[in-house]
């Protein structure tokens, strides 16, 4: 039994947003993917849609494509437009490069000829398309979109073999205790333990899990400073990742926290386990935490207490199964993170202060 998962027409969608575009046209009816167009707003895209109805499924939508294509090129002025298709445009048969070829504006237009059911119907799907377009647009480098797709089948990978897409119902759980949870880091720290922080997250939510790296531990042992590994390169991904990881960087340092081990991009989340577990063998931490996409990293293979961090109650359980002690939930991530150039304060980051302050107290 398989549970909802998330759309490729919604990854499409994102993935425009990290080339930069300033307008996204959904072409189809006007309720599809609302939310994920709603959120991007906030990110500065300004997404509209041609709200095709019944009688489009039967006689086409072109002219309202290319009205619609018109009308936000006059609207917006923009550089970059992308237009998207849905299940109801693509199933039809919509052509979405006649419109373009029609108006013949002065911008980039990419058609995106996704749907929700696009290739096996795994969501980076809906991403893989987007870059071959820009591709075929001279937007990116052949080598920077092959480099990018081979990360998305691998994170497909990932979530089949070892996250929420393995193919049976998960019941969503919300995790452990965060106040029990944070209370274990203070007193690992406090006892002179060695204790390792594993960020490893993907594109706009590190702004969230780096949050649980950004607390002064100093407070209680200014002696016993943790290990921080992280997927903070600046120089890897598109520019809008690569900003994302100089400005978390750049916040960290600021709070007097230095990255002792850097695995990759933001983008790479799904290989950039690989050097973490070497840094984590290296280094024979007695306890280690990580956060954003923790089912990536091979945790079986260590001996230590463990803490994962994911914001997806439906990843709890498998976390345990691969054998975290504990597992803590952050939710809604990615509405928290889009549209911020700063990190925001987490529930656990925020619980881990606060552990830090009773400690004081006591």
């Amino acid at each position: 039994m398989m549970h909802p998962r998330p759309s490729p027409i919604a990854a499409s969608l994102y993935t425009l947003r990290d080339l930069n575009a300033d307008v996204i046209i959904m072409h189809g009816p006007h309720g599809c993917c609302f939310r994920t167009g709603r959120l991007l707003e906030s990110d500065g895209v300004r997404v509209v849609t041609t709200a095709m109805s019944e009688n489009d499924f039967i006689l086409g939508a072109s002219e309202k494509l290319e009205e619609t294509l018109k009308e936000a090129y006059e609207t917006f002025n923009p550089k970059l437009i992308g237009i998207v298709g849905t299940c109801a445009s693509m199933i039809i048969g919509e052509d979405l490069k006649e419109p373009i070829e029609n108006l013949g504006l002065d911008a980039v237009v990419l058609p995106v000829e996704s749907h929700g059911g696009f290739g096996e119907g795994d969501n980076t799907e809906g991403a893989i398309i987007v870059l071959e377009s820009a591709v075929e647009y001279d937007l990116i480098p052949q080598e920077e979109a092959d480099r990018q797709i081979e990360m998305l089948k691998l994170a497909t990978e990932v979530e089949k073999t070892r996250g929420m897409a393995q193919g049976k119902y998960i019941k969503p759980n919300f995790g452990d205790s965060k106040e029990k949870v944070a209370k274990i880091i203070i007193k690992a720290i406090k006892d002179n333990k060695k204790v390792a922080f594993v960020l490893n997250s993907k594109k706009e939510t590190s702004y969230l899990f780096a949050d649980i790296l950004n607390c002064d531990f100093s407070k209680i042992n200014p002696n016993n400073s943790p290990i921080y590994i992280a997927n903070l390169d600046e120089n890897i991904g598109l520019p809008r990742i690569r900003q994302h990881a100089i400005n978390i960087t750049k916040e960290l340092k600021e709070s007097g926290i230095e990255i002792n081990h850097i695995t990759g991009g933001l983008d790479e989340y799904p290989v950039t386990p690989r050097k973490a577990e070497e840094a984590l063998k290296a280094e024979n931490p007695d306890l280690i935490i990580v956060a954003g996409v923790p089912h990536a990293l091979k945790i079986e293979d260590f001996d230590s207490e463990s803490i994962a961090i994911t914001d997806g109650p439906r990843l709890v359980q498998p976390l345990r199964e691969l054998g975290y002690t504990h597992v803590v939930a952050e939710l809604d991530a990615h509405s928290k993170t889009l549209g911020v150039d700063s990190i925001v304060d987490s529930d656990f980051g925020m619980m881990i202060r606060s552990a830090i302050e009773w400690e004081l107290e006591e």
